[in-house]
């Protein structure tokens, strides 16, 4: 991570929600998300903050083999969402601490505030991240 990346860093992403972000979407396979109303799916909301505070650190990571990866995710789904308004995600980082960061989320979909909490991240390299997830498979099929 570059020491551009601080405490206090705050970024906005907006998104329109689509029928392919509702609910039933979600998991089409089930008749229990398919009967369930179109509105912004929390399955989408949380991975739309995650989007978020990938968007906010990227400029200050290290090239392209330092990523990050969610590690936790603290976040009350508050109001529902239909299908074509515009939802914000507003995050600003809290802490910095060695490879993990620790954000405060919320967003709004221009009525309500539909979401707040906290996630954390952490710093990875892409490289020793695939090696350890490929040995992990092996061992799985052995």
């Amino acid at each position: 991570m570059k020491d551009s990346l601080i405490v206090g860093l705050r970024h906005q992403h907006s998104f329109v929600v689509s029928r392919a972000k509702t609910v039933p979407a979600i998991y089409p396979e089930s008749a229990d998300f398919l009967s369930m109303p179109e509105v912004f799916a929390t399955g989408y909301l949380v991975g739309f903050l995650e989007w978020a505070c990938i968007l906010a650190i990227k400029p200050h990571l290290d090239g392209a083999q330092e990523q990050t990866v969610g590690t936790h995710i603290n976040v009350s789904h508050l109001a529902a969402t239909p299908v074509g308004m515009t939802v914000t995600a507003t995050v600003e980082l809290l802490a910095v601490e060695g490879r993990k960061l620790v954000f405060a989320v919320q967003a709004h979909d221009g009525l309500d505030l539909i979401a707040s909490g906290t996630h954390e991240r952490h710093s990875i390299n892409r490289e020793k991240f695939d090696a350890k997830c490929r040995a992990k498979l092996q061992a799985g099929l052995n």
